[in-house]
C-alpha cells in the first residue's frame, strides 16, 4: 500500500497542541504587520496551540504583566487593513543586558512560551537568536535564584525561533521583499505622481528626499517607478564630477520639450568619499547651475504610515502562516530561521546567515567597496540599478551600436495598468541596443491598417505612471487579415515583434507562428509579455496589470467594509473581473480578509452556498458584525451575484441583512502601481534583450530569419525564475475554451484564506518553504528579481 506524502495535509500530520506560540513585533513599524500577527495567530488557534500577543515588543517581555496576553480569533478581527502594528514596538535597551534577557526569560516561563515568532528588521531578529542560545543558561540562572522549578529546565528546554522581516527600507539580504516595502513604494509613488501634476504646471525641478539610511532600495525603485531624471544612493554614490553630469541631463531633458524634473534622493546617500549629498544641496546645485525653479519635497514618516497594500497583505498573510508551520516542524537542532520570499516561492533560512550577508553590505560600504555591495544586495537590487541606468541615461547617437534591425512593440487584448512602463522599457532598451524601434496602433487592428510609426526615446517618457494603453489596444486576432499584416512587416522591413498583452496575445502568436508557412515575413524572432488584470495567461504566475487590480479590489473592500461600520450585522457579495480565472477573487479575497470566494475553478453546489451562510452566520452571532463574499464573474452560470445575494439575505434573515456590488472596470483603470510598473519595466527589458539575441543568432546572408520553435516565446515568472517559453509547448498547459491554465499555483493560497476566516479544511503544505542557504548572487535563470 502506498504510504501517504508526509507533507501533504499539515492538519493530520502536525498539531500544536500543548504548544504556546508568542508573537511580538519589534523595531521600528511597517505596514502589513498586523496582517502577520493576524496569520500567526489564526494558523496557531487552527493548530491547536495556545497563541499569545507580546505588547511593546521586546520592552513587552522584558516588562511581562499584562504586557503578555493570550490571544483569540476575535482579538485580531478587523485589523487586517490597518497600518503599523496593532500590538505595539518599542526599542528595548534593557533587552541588550543580561539581566533584561532573564526577566524576559522568567516571564515567558510563567506562560509555558518556548516558540517564538518576531516580526521585526535585523537588530530586533539578532537579538532574538542571541536570546534563543542563551536560553538553557538563563533557565538555569532562573532556577538558582528559586524563580521556577528544576523541572522546568527540562520541560522548556528549548527556545524555537522564527522571525519574519518588517522593514520598509528592504534592507535584508536572503529576501526579495520585507513586510511594508510595498506599501511604502506607494506611499511614494502617490506623491511623485501629484507632484509630477504641480511641476509640470511650472516647470519646476522636485528633489524628493525618501528613507532609506543605509539601503537605497526605495530611493531606486521608486526612481525606476517614476522614470526619475537622477537618483542618488549609498550603496553606489556618483562617480566624482557627478554634479556637472547631473545638471548636463537635466538641461537635455529640458530642451527635448520636457516641462519638469524629478530628482529622488535617499536619505543616506553620499559621494565616493563618504560626505553625505543631501536635498539641500541637490537643490542648491541645480539653482546655482541651470537657474531652474526647484523645490524639496522630504516625505519622511509618511512612508510607514497608511493602510498596506495588497502585496503586504498576502505577502505578511503567507510568511506568517509559514512562520507557525517552521515552528511545529524545529527541533532542538533547527537553527533559528527567518521565512522568507524568493520570486513567488516560500522559503526558509537560516536566520544568522541572512544577518551576517546583511552587515557584510554595511562592511563594504563602509570600506568603499561599492560594487560588491551592490552585488552583495541580491540579484534583484543590482539588475533594478541596471535596470534604470539603461533606461534613464541616454548614451549619445555616436556611442550606440548599429544593427540596422527594425522591432515592432504593439498592445494586444484589454487594456492593464503597467502596459505602458513596458513598452517604455522595450523601446528605450531597443534604442539602447542600437535598433530602430516601430510602435504599432491598436493592436493586430491597426497593423493591418498601416498604423505604424517609428517611436523615438523622448516620444515615451512619462509614460510609466499612466494606466490603460498609450499605443491603443484591440482585442483583434490576426488571422484573419494575415496577409495584409505580411505586407506591412514588408513595407516597414520589421525584423521581430514584442507584444504585450493578455490571452489574445497568446493566441495572436500561436496564428503567426501558424502563418510562418506561408510567410516569411513572420519567420523573425517574436516575444509576448503577459499583461491582463484576469492573470490568466499559461506560463507566467503574474501578468502586469494584476497587482493594480488587486489593490482596486482590497482598497474597494475595505471601504465597503466600513461603510457597514458601527450599523448592525452585514455581509457583503462583491463580483469581480477575471473571466472564468479566479485569481482576483481569490487573491483578493485574501488581501480584504473574505470569508468566501466562488470561482470556476473550484466547483460549487448549494449546499456548499447553504455551508458558507451557516458558517457567517455562527460567527456573526457571536463575534464580528460585517462579513464579505467575492464572486468571480463567471464562476457558475445558475449560481449568479443576485443568486448569492437573494440567498444570503433570506437565510440570514434575523441575523443579518446583505448588500451587493460590482466592481466592474474600476479593476482595469487607475494609475499602474508600483508593482505593475516595476515588473512591467524589468520583464519587458529582459524580453528585449532576448529579441537581440535572437535577430544576431538568426541573422544570416543579409536578413533574420528565424523559423523554429524556440524564437517564437512567452517570458513569464515561474516561481523563482523568468523563463522563456515557446507558446507552442504552452498549447498542453492551456484551457482553450475558458482561456485559462490547466494549472494555477494560487489555488494553493485558497486553503489559507478559509482558515484565516475560521473554516476547518486540510492545508497542502507539499509547496511550503524548506529550509536553504543565503546564496551570494544566484544564477541568473533565477533571477527572482520581479518580486521587485
Amino acid at each position: 500500500m502506498a504510504q501517504p506524502d508526509s507533507k501533504k495535509i499539515f492538519f493530520e500530520n502536525l498539531s500544536g497542541a500543548g504548544k504556546a506560540i508568542a508573537v511580538l513585533t519589534s523595531g521600528g513599524d511597517a505596514q502589513g504587520m498586523n496582517a502577520a500577527v493576524r496569520a500567526v495567530v489564526r494558523m496557531g488557534l487552527y493548530v491547536g496551540a495556545k497563541v499569545y500577543f507580546i505588547h511593546e515588543g521586546y520592552q513587552g517581555m522584558v516588562d511581562g504583566g499584562d504586557n503578555i496576553k493570550e490571544a483569540s480569533w476575535e482579538s485580531v478581527s478587523s485589523m487586517l487593513q490597518v497600518g503599523g502594528t496593532v500590538i505595539g514596538s518599542a526599542r528595548c535597551k534593557e533587552f541588550r543586558t543580561h539581566e533584561g534577557r532573564l526577566k524576559a526569560a522568567n516571564n515567558l516561563v510563567q506562560y509555558g512560551i518556548t516558540n517564538l515568532c518576531v516580526i521585526g528588521g535585523d537588530g530586533s531578529l539578532t537579538g532574538a537568536n542571541l536570546f534563543r542560545e542563551e536560553w538553557s543558561g538563563l533557565l538555569a540562572e532562573l532556577v538558582e535564584q528559586g524563580l521556577i522549578e528544576t523541572d522546568a529546565i527540562q520541560k522548556y528546554s528549548a527556545l524555537h525561533i522564527v522571525g519574519m522581516v518588517g522593514s520598509i527600507d528592504n534592507d535584508f539580504c536572503g529576501t526579495d521583499m520585507t513586510i511594508g516595502t510595498d506599501s511604502a513604494l506607494h506611499r511614494i509613488i502617490e506623491v511623485v505622481d501629484a507632484i509630477m501634476t504641480t511641476a509640470q504646471s511650472h516647470q519646476r525641478t522636485f528633489v524628493l528626499e525618501v528613507m532609506g539610511r543605509h539601503c537605497g532600495y526605495l530611493a531606486l525603485v521608486s526612481a525606476l517607478a517614476c522614470g526619475a531624471d537622477w537618483v542618488l544612493i549609498p550603496e553606489m554614490p556618483p562617480e566624482d564630477g557627478w554634479e556637472d553630469k547631473m545638471c548636463q541631463k537635466l538641461s537635455a531633458t529640458r530642451s527635448r520639450g520636457t516641462r519638469l524634473n524629478i530628482i529622488i534622493v535617499a536619505e543616506g546617500a553620499i559621494d565616493r568619499h563618504g560626505k553625505p549629498i543631501t536635498s539641500s544641496i541637490v537643490k542648491e546645485l541645480v539653482v546655482k547651475c541651470l537657474g531652474f525653479d526647484t523645490r524639496v519635497t522630504i516625505l519622511g514618516h509618511v512612508q510607514r504610515g497608511g493602510t498596506p497594500s495588497a502585496f503586504d497583505r498576502i505577502l505578511a498573510s503567507r510568511m506568517g502562516v509559514e512562520a507557525v508551520l517552521a515552528l511545529l516542524e524545529t527541533t532542538a537542532n533547527t537553527p533559528a530561521c527567518v521565512v522568507s520570499l524568493c520570486g513567488n516561492q516560500s522559503v526558509r533560512l537560516p536566520l544568522m546567515e541572512c544577518v551576517q550577508m546583511t552587515q557584510e553590505v554595511q562592511k563594504a560600504m563602509d570600506e568603499k567597496r561599492f560594487e560588491e555591495a551592490v552585488k552583495l544586495r541580491g540579484r534583484s537590487f543590482e539588475n533594478n540599478l541596471k535596470t534604470y541606468k539603461l533606461l534613464a541615461h541616454r548614451k549619445p547617437e555616436s556611442e550606440l551600436p548599429t544593427s540596422n534591425f527594425n522591432v515592432a512593440v504593439l498592445n494586444v487584448g484589454a487594456p492593464a495598468a503597467g502596459m505602458n512602463a513596458a513598452v517604455r522599457s522595450a523601446v528605450r532598451v531597443g534604442i539602447s541596443e542600437g535598433h530602430k524601434m516601430f510602435a504599432v496602433s491598436d493592436g493586430f487592428e491597426g497593423f493591418y491598417k498601416g498604423q505604424i510609426k517609428e517611436i523615438k526615446w523622448a516620444d515615451v517618457g512619462g509614460w510609466t505612471g499612466q494606466g490603460g494603453s498609450l499605443l491603443g489596444t484591440k482585442r483583434t486576432l490576426p488571422a484573419k487579415h494575415v496577409d495584409k499584416i505580411a505586407e506591412q512587416m514588408r513595407k516597414h522591413n520589421i525584423n521581430a515583434l514584442l507584444i504585450v498583452g493578455g490571452f489574445e496575445a497568446l493566441l495572436s502568436l500561436l496564428e503567426l507562428l501558424t502563418a510562418r508557412g506561408k510567410y516569411d515575413e513572420f519567420c523573425v524572432p517574436m516575444v509576448m509579455v503577459p499583461a491582463t488584470v484576469s492573470n490568466n495567461v499559461p506560463g507566467s504566475d503574474l501578468s502586469i496589470g494584476a497587482d493594480t487590480a488587486l489593490n482596486a479590489i482590497t482598497t474597494t473592500c475595505d471601504r465597503i467594509k466600513q461603510s457597514a461600520s458601527g450599523t448592525k450585522r452585514r455581509v457583503f457579495i462583491i463580483e469581480t473581473m477575471g473571466g472564468y480565472c479566479g485569481y482576483l477573487a481569490s487573491v483578493g479575497g485574501l488581501a480584504a480578509g473574505a470569508d468566501a470566494a466562488y470561482i470556476y475553478e473550484e466547483p460549487f453546489d448549494i449546499r456548499d452556498l447553504q455551508a458558507n451562510v451557516e458558517h457567517l452566520t455562527e460567527k456573526m452571532k457571536t463575534s464580528i458584525q460585517r462579513g464579505l463574499v467575492l464572486r468571480n464573474e463567471n464562476c457558475n452560470e445558475n449560481y449568479t451575484t443576485d443568486f448569492i445575494y437573494q440567498l444570503y439575505s433570506e437565510e440570514g434573515k434575523g441575523v443579518f441583512d446583505s448588500r451587493k456590488n460590482v466592481l466592474g472596470h474600476m479593476q482595469q483603470g487607475g494609475a499602474p502601481s508600483p508593482f505593475d510598473r516595476n515588473f512591467g519595466t524589468k520583464i519587458s527589458a529582459k524580453a528585449m534583450q532576448w529579441v537581440t539575441k535572437k535577430l544576431v543568432e538568426t541573422f544570416r546572408q543579409g536578413r533574420v530569419f528565424a523559423n523554429t520553435e524556440d524564437s517564437c516565446c512567452l517570458l513569464g515568472m515561474r516561481r523563482r525564475a523568468l523563463v522563456f517559453q515557446p507558446v507552442v509547448q504552452l498549447k498542453d498547459e492551456t484551457d482553450f475554451v475558458h482561456r485559462i491554465p490547466k494549472e494555477q499555483w494560487w489555488l494553493k493560497l485558497r486553503p489559507l484564506m478559509k482558515i484565516l476566516a475560521k473554516y476547518k479544511t486540510s492545508y497542502d503544505v507539499s509547496d511550503s518553504g524548506q529550509l536553504e542557504h543565503v546564496v551570494r548572487n544566484r544564477p541568473k535563470e533565477s533571477d527572482a528579481s520581479v518580486a521587485m
